[in-house]
C-alpha cells in the first residue's frame, strides 16, 4: 500500500531553499530538455516553464507531499488568457491557438515524481486546480503537449479532448476541458 498523499496549497507551505530543490528536482526529471548551454538557459527554461505561475499565481499552484513534507508533485497554472497576456508572449504558439485560449484560457503544467506516478495524484492535482479555476471564473482550462505523447492519455482520462493542433506540421495537440 502506497503511502498518503496531502494535496497542499503552495501559498500556505513555507518558502525554504529546500522546497524549490524538491520543485525544481520534480519539474527539471519530467522535462524533455535535458541538457542547456549554459547555466542562464537553464534558469531562463525554469522560469518560463514554471517559476512565473510561482511567482504570479501561487494561488493556483498545489504541491502533493508525503507525510513527512516531501513534495513528490505539483500543479502550477494561470486563469489569465496566455494569448493576451503579455507575460506569454514568449510562447509563441498561443498567438495560432488564441480562438481556443479565448475559450479555455487556464492553462495548467503538472508533473509528478517518477516513483508516485500511477497513482491518482496528478488527477488529484488536476481537481483542486480546476476548483480553483472555476472559483476564478474561468470558463474552461487547457493543455498543450506534443502529439503521441504519453501524457496525453492521461489528460484524456482527467477530462481533457483535443480542440486544436498548432506548432510546424501540427505536432502540437491543444486538449481541453469546459469547467
Amino acid at each position: 500500500m502506497s503511502e498518503p498523499i496531502a494535496i497542499c496549497r503552495y501559498p500556505d507551505i513555507a518558502q525554504t531553499p529546500e522546497l524549490a530543490k524538491e520543485i525544481d528536482a520534480i519539474f527539471f526529471e519530467a522535462s524533455n530538455t535535458k541538457s542547456f548551454v549554459s547555466d542562464d538557459a537553464r534558469a531562463a527554461f525554469r522560469e518560463r516553464w514554471l517559476g512565473r505561475y510561482l511567482t504570479h499565481d501561487p494561488a493556483l499552484a498545489f504541491l502533493a507531499r508525503t507525510g513527512d513534507g516531501t513534495v513528490v508533485g505539483y500543479i502550477v497554472g494561470s486563469v489569465d488568457d496566455p494569448a493576451k497576456a503579455a507575460r506569454f508572449s514568449d510562447i509563441g504558439y498561443f498567438a495560432d491557438l488564441a480562438e481556443q485560449t479565448e475559450r479555455f484560457p487556464a492553462h495548467l503544467h503538472v508533473n509528478i515524481s517518477p516513483g508516485f506516478r500511477n497513482q491518482g495524484i496528478g488527477g488529484r492535482l488536476i481537481d483542486r486546480f480546476v476548483a480553483a479555476a472555476k472559483t476564478a471564473r474561468a470558463p474552461g482550462v487547457h493543455v498543450v503537449t506534443s502529439v503521441g505523447a504519453e501524457n496525453v492519455g492521461f489528460y484524456n482520462r482527467n477530462g481533457f479532448s483535443e480542440v486544436a493542433r498548432a506548432g510546424k506540421d501540427g505536432r502540437l495537440v491543444f486538449l481541453a476541458r469546459t469547467l
